[in-house]
């Protein structure tokens, strides 16, 4: 790989920025200082320092984000913080987008990367990937509507909802805790859903994404980089 092209996607800046970094010396391959953009590197095999940081090299980048309301799950916005503002300036400059979207104000489990065919993956509906959600409801939730979210909830323009699994946690004082799982992932699916059975949903968070759990220490807005065994159980969907 091409020298400049292995620091641009490590996060160390865009392909001008590693060009000055190189002019300025800053770059050694096997401990020999390196100044030629187009030298070419065995990421498996050589050693590659930007100021006596080593640079590990990865093909993709995964990230589970804590989503926090008020942000967008988009690259960029005219008007509003996206998740990839919440991002270090070195993860930010990886290409990353996030896989999927939750709704401004619903918060939880985010996936965060640059792996294109995992991504299509976990969102195309024939991969049947569960995506499981804490919602607080408007409303009591009974037992009709749990026959109606599995039989397929038809919402607006007439589109009935494949079969989705509603568990009632709690009914107290008018309101209801739920956890819903569906397969798809329509613009608003889940407070369309409650909507089609007469009731809102007033709090929605994501718990999980086929395999990914939502790690529970993340504050809002934080975020890590998957374990090995949770990219093990992910990456399955690439096949």
């Amino acid at each position: 790989m091409r020298l400049d092209k292995l620091l641009a996607n490590s996060g160390f800046g865009s392909r001008t920025e590693v060009k000055q970094l190189l002019k300025n010396g800053a770059i050694t391959v096997n401990d020999v200082r390196q100044k030629e953009a187009k030298f070419q590197v065995d990421v498996a095999q050589d050693s590659v320092e930007v100021y006596g940081e080593t640079v590990v090299y990865e093909e993709f980048t995964y990230l589970m984000m804590n989503k926090p309301p008020g942000v967008v799950s988009a690259t960029e916005d005219n008007w509003d913080q996206t998740v990839i503002d919440l991002l270090e300036e070195r993860d930010r400059l990886k290409k990353l987008f996030p896989v999927g979207r939750l709704d401004k104000d619903t918060e939880g489990l985010l996936l965060i990367s640059n792996n294109g065919v995992l991504a299509h993956n976990l969102l195309s509906p024939k991969k049947h990937v569960d995506k499981t959600y804490f919602a607080k409801i408007e409303g009591a939730v009974t037992e009709a509507d749990i026959a109606i979210f599995r039989d397929g909830v038809t919402i607006s323009d007439n589109y009935t909802c494949k079969s989705a699994e509603l568990v009632i946690l709690q009914v107290e004082n008018g309101f209801s805790d739920v956890e819903v799982t569906i397969q798809e992932g329509k613009f608003h699916q889940v407070k369309r859903m409650f909507e089609a059975v007469d009731k809102q949903v007033v709090y929605l968070k994501r718990l999980r994404m086929g395999a990914l759990h939502l790690d529970e220490t993340l504050a809002l807005g934080e975020y890590r980089p998957l374990t090995p065994d949770e990219l093990a159980a992910l990456t399955t969907f690439e096949k």
